[in-house]
């Protein structure tokens, strides 16, 4: 009969890329201490990766070698078995929207749920725990300005906005409209001068 690690494998095998596995999530092949143990054992001989205390993911197999799950596919699994918000930070935001050449050094998200790191073989993830104002309009364009506008910070709001609302739909404008109410001062006022008399 086949080994636990072996049939912890098969199972894991068979899961979709990004899947996030725990201990209770293999009880039906053994009980928790063995469980936990053969883990450790395939994390120690990199057949699975630890993601934090308690979660793992697959490696993927490539032709030039195994390679972590895609972090964004991974952060949407994890987002979803959190039930937490996970989104880029405002620095990325900014950058994707032009409003800075800067790239972040680290790998950086804001959640709604606690600060945690996370591990992708050498590449480590840092989340954030973020007010929900910052975390509106999760993955929509509407959310990376509230994000890039944060980060800029109050001394850049004006011209920031005068860069990027232009730019956006009547749907973003809408998104931001509505998640006004909940920013703060600094930024709400001029968005809200703005899409008065835009």
């Amino acid at each position: 009969m086949n080994s636990l690690p072996g049939r912890i494998m098969e199972y894991v095998e068979a899961t979709p890329e990004a899947t996030p596995i725990r201990a209770d999530d293999l009880l039906h092949l053994g009980d928790r201490a063995a469980v936990a143990r053969s883990l450790s054992r395939l994390v120690r001989s990199d057949r699975l990766l630890r993601i934090c205390r308690g979660l793992y993911m697959r490696p993927i197999p490539t032709r030039f070698g195994l390679r972590a799950p895609r972090r964004e596919k991974a952060l949407a699994a994890l987002s979803e078995l959190w039930d937490e918000t996970i989104v880029p930070n405002g620095g990325d935001a900014a950058n994707w929207l032009g409003l800075t050449t800067q790239n972040t050094v680290r790998s950086v998200y804001l959640t709604s749920g606690p600060d945690r790191h996370l591990h992708f073989g050498a590449h480590r993830v840092e989340l954030r725990h973020a007010p929900s104002w910052q975390l509106a309009a999760p993955h929509r364009t509407a959310g990376t300005v509230i994000r890039a506008v944060a980060w800029l910070g109050p001394n850049e709001v004006e011209e920031s906005l005068d860069a990027v609302l232009p730019k956006l739909s009547v749907d973003d404008l809408s998104e931001l409209v509505a998640a006004r109410t909940a920013m703060p001062t600094w930024m709400a006022e001029p968005l809200g001068r703005r899409l008065t008399h835009g």
